[in-house]
């Protein structure tokens, strides 16, 4: 009988894997630099140092990450760093084991490395353990383009006798990436440094992360924006607690509008247990009225049942989210909004150090955003506040933190510790809800945008307030709640299913335009060339609008002739309204050609032009100004609409959604067919901050839209 050849081999993985695996797992330049700086938050590290500098330069720009983590000695170096597909941070996070700072690893398992190509294509690595030697890696990211196999690529690992960045006992690692893969943005820069901000502690503690970005030669660039120190100085409202056994020893809170509300006088109230009750002061009185604890059960303390738990210091900074207030005085609006995503809600800290998971994403341990379902307008939800307990943990021994170090044992004692918590933000929301009362009723929106779901809210701030009994209170709520979410269903059902009704909306929406456009000039002038040339768009329009039924063909076109089309058919209008239009786009010298439906382009942007019409008209200003513009980046041309109007008084994201306006007789559909439009085009409509592009001081105030469309 013939024998077999058995023949074994091992895979040879060729040398363009690690730059396909960076390129599969980490999506872009943003993300990639964001994976590097968590890296050095899972290395125990207190500071990570970005300096961005020439960035606009390929050639000359470099990114330099330091951190002060634990470092890298050679073993890990060669068996950790070096090696694809690691899995020490996986095995971590499944035995859910902690650093000595109590931290459980947030980057991506080990892929950030691999992810360092899309930044450069050099690197040069310099780490250092406190006791041990400093090592340099350097990395050529073309060779693993131009060689064959992964073994065929050197990677240099030099050790030195003498440390040149780490002295002593110094340690923490170093990245400097050069020869950049591409040229940065404003508007880029912009956002890693929010999504940064978001990754620092908003309160000094042992285990604190700070993230900081630098951009040399084009310091500018970071202009305006929130730093996460700053964060604080946008709380509206302050409180600090300090409580034992069976009630509150001392309570501060403090109403702090901002400068640009002049309208408001800010306050601050101190009460403590030894003070005598002053009559005259009713909100001191109230204090006082709730100084011992009470749950569902009576009274309580603390210390019950043999439970111990101490002192316990309660403070908070308490935001308004609200777009009417944001746009009294803040200009990195989405600075805001990102950092109380990431980090909004209770943290808990015991002798200065983090117990986990209490304010996370995700663990709503109080349930905050549950109560504020049923009193939205006066409970305090987990993005919007910033709040920190501290536990002395000699005189804390019955709250018991579980083994795998998440969170407390839910014994007696931490149901009590709730209670109490709850019982002093109980407190501060009532003591709240009225200076947010005087805000609104002073600076708040006029204009009834949407009539049902505001009769629903007044409803519901009528219950709230007449009727005391909270079973019944909740029951009514309860049911509204379930009323307003029907509402929304059926409009949205009544929406998709009458399509060609909303269509039809939206043909006498624009016929309506060029009608008007059409009488304007014939009153100007006789029966001209343009005046036939708008009867013929009045009919190409109507046909064009058909295709939001009929899916519509796409063609490659010009923007700039697509922008000039739409231009054109406002021209009398804009005019009769002394709007100057500020033309940038004509300027723009990039890729001009992209493939969209140019009747419904059109028509889109004759949207947003009529919008700024009416809200420049609204302003009352003397010069009024309306700019287009077109911005190139890797993915989109994205065309900039700006006039130096009052702005949005809506939030934007509900601007979008179909019959919602802030115009006392509007229909609410211009910028949902914009957007509509838009998405079927695979694009998208975004709402920039004015610093994160590049246009004139004039629009800084007005109403800014983007219209992106894929290339």
């Amino acid at each position: 009988m013939p024998k077999n050849n058995i023949i074994e081999s091992p895979f040879k993985p060729r040398a363009r894997m690690l730059l396909q695996l960076g390129d599969q797992l980490i999506k872009n330049e943003s993300i990639a630099l964001v994976e590097l700086v968590k890296n050095a938050y899972d290395a125990d590290a207190s500071k990570v140092t970005i300096v961005m500098s020439d960035i606009h330069d390929v050639k000359t720009g470099e990114i330099i990450i330091r951190d002060d983590g634990w470092g890298m000695d050679l073993d890990t170096i060669l068996n950790c760093w070096l090696e694809p597909g690691s899995d020490s941070k996986s095995q971590i996070v499944a035995k859910g084991k902690r650093s000595p700072k109590g931290r459980l690893p947030i980057g991506e398992k080990g892929i950030g490395r691999f992810g360092v190509h899309k930044l450069g294509h050099e690197i040069e690595l310099v780490t250092k353990k406190a006791t041990g030697k400093e090592y340099v890696v350097r990395i050529d990211w073309n060779q693993f383009s131009h060689s064959k196999y992964l073994n065929d690529v050197p990677v240099i690992v030099m050790e030195r006798e003498t440390p040149v960045f780490f002295e002593g006992s110094d340690h923490g690692t170093i990245i400097k990436i050069t020869h950049l893969n591409k040229s940065w943005t404003r508007g880029e820069v912009r956002g890693i440094k929010r999504t940064i901000n978001s990754l620092s502690s908003p309160f000094e503690s042992d285990d604190s992360f700070e993230a900081v970005l630098i951009c040399n030669g084009h310091k500018d660039w970071l202009e305006g924006m929130i730093d996460w120190k700053d964060i604080k100085k946008y709380a509206i409202y302050h409180f600090k607690a300090t409580f034992e056994n069976n009630g509150i020893i001392s309570f501060n809170y403090d109403f702090m509008p901002w400068d640009t509300m002049s309208k408001l006088t800010s306050y601050s109230i101190e009460w403590n247990n030894l003070s005598l009750e002053d009559e005259s002061d009713i909100k001191k009185k109230l204090i006082n009225n709730f100084k011992y604890f009470v749950n569902s059960d009576g009274e309580f303390s603390l210390n019950e049942n043999g439970s111990e738990i101490g002192l316990v210091k309660f403070e908070g900074y308490i935001f308004d989210r609200d777009a009417f207030v944001l746009k009294l005085g803040l200009s990195d609006k989405q600075g805001l909004k990102e950092y109380l995503d990431t980090n909004g809600g209770i943290r808990v800290y015991r002798d200065g150090l983090r117990v986990y998971d209490y304010g996370e994403i995700g663990n709503d341990w109080l349930n905050l955003d549950i109560r504020r379902v049923n009193q939205p307008g006066k409970k305090l939800s987990n993005n919007i506040i910033l709040g920190a307990i501290s536990l002395d943990r000699a005189s804390s021994k019955s709250l018991i933190e579980k083994t795998n170090r998440e969170g407390f044992v839910e014994n007696k004692a931490y149901y009590l510790f709730k209670d109490a918590i709850l019982h002093v933000i109980n407190i501060v929301e009532t003591l709240r809800f009225e200076d947010k009362s005087r805000i609104r009723a002073i600076y708040g929106p006029t204009s009834k945008s949407e009539p049902v779901l505001q009769t629903i809210g007044d409803l519901k701030k009528f219950v709230d307030d007449k009727i005391k009994e909270t079973p019944i209170r909740n029951h009514i709520n309860k049911y509204l709640l379930k009323i307003e979410e029907d509402y929304k269903l059926v409009c949205d059902n009544l929406l998709k299913a009458a399509g060609a009704g909303l269509n039809m909306s939206v043909i006498v929406h624009e016929v309506e335009k060029i009608i008007a456009e059409v009488s304007l000039v014939l009153k100007s002038e006789k029966a001209s060339l343009r005046a036939i040339n708008l009867v013929e768009h009045l009919s190409s329009l109507i046909d064009g609008y058909a295709d939001i039924i009929r899916k519509s063909d796409q063609k490659t076109e010009n923007i700039v002739h697509v922008i000039d089309n739409a231009l054109f058919n406002t021209e009398y209008r804009l005019k009769a309204h002394g709007v100057e239009v500020e033309c940038q786009y004509k300027e723009f010298s990039g890729t001009k050609k992209i493939k969209v439906s140019r009747s419904l382009l059109v028509g889109a942007i004759m949207n947003i032009v009529d919008n700024a019409i009416y809200w420049l008209e609204q302003s009352k200003f003397e010069h009024k100004k309306f700019y287009v513009g077109v911005i190139e980046d890797d993915k989109f041309l994205n065309i900039i609409f700006a006039d130096n109007g009052i702005g949005f008084l809506l939030p934007t994201d509900t601007v979008v959604e179909p019959f919602v306006s802030a115009k006392p007789d509007g229909i609410g559909l211009g910028l949902h067919i914009a957007n509509e439009i838009l998405i079927a085009q695979k694009g998208m409509l975004k709402f920039p901050e004015f610093d994160d592009i590049s246009i004139p001081i004039d629009y800084k105030n007005g109403a800014i839209i983007a219209f992106c469309l894929k290339k």
